[in-house]
């Protein structure tokens, strides 16, 4: 007896040894995965806490652990010919006309899974001819475009290597102003870089940059070449992709802008699994409600306090129409999540699942109303940027 609880005390602090050790050293081989169009992603646990073993306010363990996983981009794009250059008289006047000098360009990537699936800007990868990608490591490889959303300026690329260091991927919903992030890329080709600051606001639109847009503002450092980097919190774990910065000299000003994972998991799905990014469409014409438009619809003041979006205008038979909403109708939420924007209503409504049914929270009149709309599917547009 004596001898059996020795040995089994004896497996009991191997294990956890062996646990503590892949916890801190390599907490991607915890199990934490989960399929994403059937890429095999890692998720942080909702109740992560931050590292600890470095130096008080130190970030050191996040930058390490997600660093690994960030990748510089380098793209090459051929030179236009001139069409022209082979017409005789063309020569003539112009002379020979060799071919251009090839276009260049730079930008980031993170690696979200062991199968060499990346994350990057849409606009870093846009009509490139070859796309390099070079790990931290220093390997390189050939990157191959699985698809693009320009939409929200994603895109996803595959690199065939193995023993792939992959990011966690965080729960970018629950952060709060105030929270201390840091900005992984490689800004002017200078090498891998880690800047750090705060988010300093959450849920940026109107900005012009994206169809929906829905961005994460920090302080953090962010300057050309960190596009598609990333952005992660104080445990290593991704919370965007660092996307534009607000500048008047071309560098950080201290106000950059990141895509939050929660949009890029469903882009990644999305472009995975079905090729394409599938978004929800209810065909209404939307404005942000204001003191004339609720004089001009007869609503009650009462409603600029609680605010939404006013439809103006609804398509005949489509989506909304069939569902019975009519011009005039305030939208505060949709399937429970509050509206107070033309672009809060259009991100809202993108989210949505094709013909499943989802609640809209509607002012009409007097009262309240809860409709059930059956989205149908946003085209693509069909000249894209």
């Amino acid at each position: 007896m004596k001898r059996t609880w020795l040995l089994f005390s004896q497996t009991v602090t191997v294990f956890l040894a062996a646990y503590f050790v892949v916890a801190t050293l390599k907490p991607q081989w915890l199990d934490r995965s989960r399929s994403l169009g059937g890429v095999s992603v890692i998720e942080a646990p909702a109740n992560s806490v931050p590292r600890t073993g470095a130096a008080a306010g130190s970030f050191a363990s996040a930058a390490k652990v997600a660093s690994a996983a960030v990748v510089s981009i380098n793209t090459s794009k051929a030179a236009a010919r001139n069409p022209q250059a082979d017409d005789p008289w063309f020569k003539f006047f112009f002379g020979d006309q060799g071919p251009g000098e090839a276009q260049a360009g730079l930008g980031s990537g993170v690696i979200v899974s062991p199968g060499g699936y990346i994350l990057t800007n849409n606009h870093v990868v846009e009509g490139a001819d070859e796309i390099e990608v070079i790990l931290n490591d220093t390997r390189k490889a050939r990157a191959q475009v699985i698809g693009t959303d320009p939409d929200t300026d994603l895109a996803i690329l595959k690199i065939e290597l193995d023993k792939l260091p992959v990011i966690v991927l965080g729960n970018s919903d629950a952060l709060q102003v105030g929270d201390p992030v840091l900005a992984i890329g490689n800004p002017f080709g200078v090498g891998q870089t880690v800047t750090g600051g705060i988010v300093s606001a959450l849920g940026r639109n109107q900005l012009g940059i994206n169809t929906f847009e829905n961005f994460i503002q920090t302080d953090a450092a962010i300057n050309p070449g960190n596009s598609g980097g990333a952005l992660v919190d104080v445990n290593g774990n991704l919370m965007g992709i660092n996307t534009a910065i607000y500048s008047r000299s071309g560098g950080s000003m201290g106000i950059g802008f990141a895509i939050p994972v929660s949009t890029a998991k469903q882009v990644l799905d999305g472009i995975v699994k079905d090729g394409q990014v599938t978004r929800g469409w209810i065909g209404v014409e939307p404005q942000d409600l204001n003191p004339e438009l609720a004089e001009t619809f007869r609503i009650k003041p009462e409603a600029l306090k609680t605010g939404g979006v006013i439809i103006t205008g609804v398509l005949q038979n489509g989506p909304a129409a069939q569902a019975g909403i009519r011009p005039g109708d305030v939208i505060t939420a949709v399937n429970g999540k509050p509206v107070g924007s033309v672009s809060q209503l259009l991100t809202a409504v993108a989210a949505l699942k094709p013909g499943t049914p989802a609640p809209l929270s509607v002012l009409r009149g007097d009262g309240k109303a809860e409709i059930a709309v059956v989205p149908g599917k946003r085209q693509r547009p069909k000249m894209q940027r």
